[in-house]
C-alpha cells in the first residue's frame, strides 16, 4: 500500500512541476503506518515550512482515490484553518491524473468546507467535511479524523483553555468509527502540551 501512496504523491509533484522531497516521503510513510497499524493513532510534528499540512492534505486525497467511501474530518482551532485544509484537498482531487472518477457531475456538495467524491449511494456523511475546535460535531461520523493545528495560542494559553480542549478532543472517540484512524498535526505552545503523552 505504501508504493501506491508514493506513486501518487510522486504523480502530483509531477502536476506542480516539482520533484518529491525525501522527508516529505518519510512523513507519508509515517501517515500510511498509522492508517494501516492499530491503533491507529498517531502524532505529526514537522519543522515549520516543512510541508507537513501540505502532505497530509495528499494523504487525505490519496485515501479517497483508494477508498472512495471513506468520511474525512478536519479539526482546527478555527474553521477558516480546517477550510483551508479542506481547498487544499479539493484542489488536488480536481487536478491529480488519477481522480478524475472521483469528481461528481453534478457538484452538490462541493465547497470550501466539505466535498463529496462519487462513492457508493447510502452514505450520510460528505467525503471531507472541516470544523472548528468549537464547531457542532454532534451527529458525525468518521473514518478518518485529521486534527490540524488544534493546539494555538488562543485554544492553548490558559489551564482552563487547555482543559476545555482536551474535554473537547475527547469527544472524537465517539465520532470516530470502530477502526477508525485519528491523526494530530500541529507544534506544541505550551509546556502543558496536549500533545505531551508522558511525564518526563
Amino acid at each position: 500500500m505504501l508504493a501506491e501512496f508514493y506513486n501518487f504523491l510522486d504523480a502530483w509533484n509531477q502536476v506542480l512541476g516539482l520533484t518529491t522531497p525525501a522527508h516529505h516521503k518519510k512523513i507519508m510513510e509515517f501517515l500510511v503506518s498509522v492508517l494501516n497499524d492499530a491503533p491507529h493513532r498517531g502524532l505529526l510534528m514537522a519543522f515549520r515550512h516543512s510541508g507537513k499540512s501540505t502532505v497530509v492534505g495528499i494523504f487525505a486525497a490519496c485515501v479517497l482515490h483508494m477508498r472512495p467511501s471513506t468520511r474525512i474530518l478536519i479539526l482546527s482551532a478555527e474553521n477558516g484553518l480546517a477550510s483551508r485544509m479542506v481547498s487544499h484537498i479539493r484542489h488536488i482531487l480536481e487536478n491529480h491524473p488519477m481522480c478524475a472518477d472521483l469528481i461528481p457531475d453534478v457538484k452538490k456538495e462541493w465547497a470550501s468546507g466539505r466535498i463529496t467524491v462519487n462513492r457508493p449511494v447510502g452514505i450520510r456523511e460528505p467525503s471531507v467535511i472541516c470544523q472548528g475546535i468549537h464547531g457542532n460535531i454532534t451527529g458525525l461520523r468518521s473514518d478518518l479524523i485529521i486534527c490540524d493545528d488544534v493546539e494555538v495560542p488562543n485554544t492553548s494559553n490558559t489551564s482552563q483553555k487547555r482543559e476545555t480542549l482536551r474535554e473537547r478532543l475527547r469527544e472524537l472517540d465517539f465520532i470516530l468509527s470502530p477502526t477508525g484512524t485519528m491523526i494530530y498535526i500541529g507544534t506544541p505552545h505550551t509546556l502543558d502540551t496536549i500533545y505531551r503523552t508522558t511525564d518526563d
